[in-house]
């Protein structure tokens, strides 16, 4: 099968200049699970704004199958479904039900089916007694399985998630290691969260100055480059 993402050379500058990515080479393959590791700056996020056509550099991105061009571009994004740091920004409706009934009803579907499908991702989350409660009353680790729930609710067959585990306490990131280890979509991690990329990543790669500067399992591509940058979020939340 061919790969669900294939990036071939990728480059951008920003418009003051600024080179963001120097000549990426990527695949995402069916089922995997990938972290995107490497240093504040090193090119994690632009990459990945690249993956659903928030932003277009020089290159080739390919996302099943569909070239990333401007007539793809709708169809590519009902296929990745991304996933933002903070959870508020994506949580905005007056209940939880119909916060993840926001994307299927904007797509088309009738309120009938779209309340089905935003039921059946609550269900899968964990978060099915939560329907009728209001966003702003959960939890850190509630929000983010219902900003997943929301994503899950538009059947995308892979996810993008930019640093999961912020604002969770340990047994909130146990809990979501745990639920997205038995999602099947492919997944793309970014993160500075060494043990939680290595509980349920396939393999990782290292970003460094806009390149992917080294790839290979997690363990392997932290022992490489230090631990430094696996402590840098710990640190910075002290």
């Amino acid at each position: 099968m061919p790969p669900l993402i294939e990036v071939r050379d990728l480059k951008f500058r920003y418009e003051d200049g600024t080179p963001a990515l120097n000549g990426v080479d990527f695949q995402l393959e069916a089922g995997e699970t990938v972290a995107l590791l490497g240093a504040n700056g090193s090119g994690k996020t632009t990459f990945v704004m690249h993956l659903n056509g928030l932003l277009r550099g020089e290159g080739s991105v390919t996302v099943c199958g569909l070239a990333m061009e401007k007539r793809n571009i709708p169809a590519i994004r009902a296929r990745i479904g991304l996933v933002f740091q903070d959870s508020d920004s994506q949580l905005f409706m007056p209940t939880v039900l119909e916060d993840v009934a926001f994307g299927p009803l904007n797509r088309g579907k009738s309120a009938e089916e779209a309340m089905a499908q935003a039921k059946a991702a609550l269900k899968t989350v964990g978060m099915a007694a939560a329907a009728s409660r209001a966003p702003y009353h959960l939890s850190a680790g509630e929000k983010k399985r219902v900003a997943i729930a929301g994503i899950l609710a538009m059947d995308p067959e892979i996810l993008v998630l930019d640093e999961p585990t912020t604002f969770l306490d340990p047994p909130g990131q146990r809990a979501l290691a745990e639920l997205l280890a038995h999602l099947p979509q492919a997944k793309i991690l970014v993160t500075h969260d060494i043990p939680f990329a290595q509980a349920i990543s396939n393999r990782a790669v290292f970003f460094q100055n806009g390149t992917i500067a080294a790839a290979g399992s997690v363990e392997d591509i932290a022992i490489r480059f230090g631990w430094d940058f696996a402590l840098e979020r710990t640190k910075s939340n002290r």
